[in-house]
This record gives C-alpha cells, structure tokens and sequence, in this order.
C-alpha cells in the first residue's frame, strides 16, 4: 500500500505557551494527502495556514504530533537531515515570486538543482523543459523585471519543481495577480502538477480555484475539516 505523501497527525502549535497572550493555532490538525492529490487549503487570514503549510514543509517544528513524508516521520530529525529532505522532497510556491533579480528566468531554475548536486547541463535541460511547460520557454532568458507578474509566477513554480518533490506547498500562489492573469497561472500550476503526479496543498481564499482541486479541507479552530 501507498504511504500518503504527506502525513500530519494531531498536530499542535501554541505561541507564547504560558503567558496570559497564549494563542493556540492549531489543536491537534489531521490531514493526509496521496501522491497525485491536489488539496484545497482554505482559511480566513490570521487562522493559521501559512503555520501549517510551515510545519509541513519542515521550516517550522510543532509542539506536538507527528509530520511524515512519504511515510517517514520527520518530526524529531535534526536540522541537517531536515533541511536536506526539505529541499529534495518539498517545493514551496508562495504569494510573491522571491524570484533572484540578478538572474534570468532559466537560472533561477537552475540555482537549486545546482545546490543539490546535478550537473550543469543536466539541471539547463530540466529548466528549460519546465519553463516550456507553462509557455514561457521563449522567455528563460529574462530577468525578473523583465517579465510580468504572471510570467514570474509560472517561473517561481518551475524552480519548485525543479528538485522533483515528492510535495508541493503553495500559499496564495495566485493572490497577487488580477482575476484573468490569475486564471491563466493557475492553470499552468494544475498542468504542472498534474503533469508530474505530486502531491499539492494549496492555501487559498478563492473558492472558484478551491472548486477545481480534488477536495478542499478547512482550517477552523486548530482543526482541519
């Protein structure tokens, strides 16, 4: 039997633990995502998603429960082996592109291919297979501020994938583009995914996007439902 790519079990995560300002953003969170499955993240600002999607892309630690990828448990691993599993086994996406200014679009895909010991001419060939996936290949030459905002999302996704994750975390992957240019990304993200077959939690407030992944969860209270 598969083991879920991703794995979070009663999750918790408390802020200020003992002081009277004690916030508890997550109560016990469950959540299992199969290889290939695209969720849907959906929660008002300030309820804790960005905690989450931190959590399960190894940035952050909780206080308890337990997080696995790909059925191995990553909760009590040291840094070292933390960080190394974080860049070969999860891409994250988030609201702005963070994008290298001083390098064009195929280098910004290259970069963390080269810092996880492909060869140059291996990791060229990926890059520019990526950025031709979501129709920018004609633009891999480009510096960031050379391109629209919509053209540098699609390259920010490609240098998520570019280590073949096993995971994908996007937070608000389309929240600063307007309704068409946010439309036209999203759907290169979906290809994207689709097209490679990984995992995908998406955090988002639009629910037309929500409606087009495989189910949605909810993060209310601490809890997903």
């Amino acid at each position: 039997m598969t083991s879920p790519a991703l794995s979070l079990t009663s999750i918790e995560k408390i802020y200020n633990r003992g002081l009277p300002s004690e916030i508890a953003v997550l109560r016990g969170a469950d959540l299992a995502v199969a290889p290939g499955e695209v969720v849907a993240l959906v929660a008002p600002s300030g309820a804790g998603k960005s905690t989450l999607l931190h959590i399960a892309g190894l940035l952050d630690t909780p206080d308890s429960g337990q997080v696995q990828l790909g059925g191995e448990e990553m909760s009590g691993l040291g840094d070292r082996r933390r960080t190394r599993a974080r860049r070969s086994d999860v891409g994250f996406i988030y609201q702005f592109h963070h994008l290298l200014p001083e390098f064009t679009a195929i280098e910004n895909v290259i970069l963390p291919q080269l810092a996880n010991g492909v060869s140059a001419d291996a990791a060229a060939r990926r890059a520019q297979g990526l950025l031709d996936s979501v129709g920018i290949g004609p633009r891999s030459g480009h510096r960031p501020s050379a391109m629209s905002g919509g053209e540098q999302q699609r390259v920010a996704f490609c240098r998520a994938l570019a280590n073949a994750p096993r995971l994908l975390l996007a937070d608000e992957p389309t929240g600063n583009l307007d309704p068409g240019t946010s439309d036209t990304v999203f759907a290169a993200l979906m290809h994207l995914v689709r097209d490679t077959g990984l995992a995908a939690v998406i955090a988002t407030h639009n629910l037309e996007l929500a409606a087009r992944m495989d189910r949605m969860v909810r993060l209310e209270d601490g809890r997903l439902v």
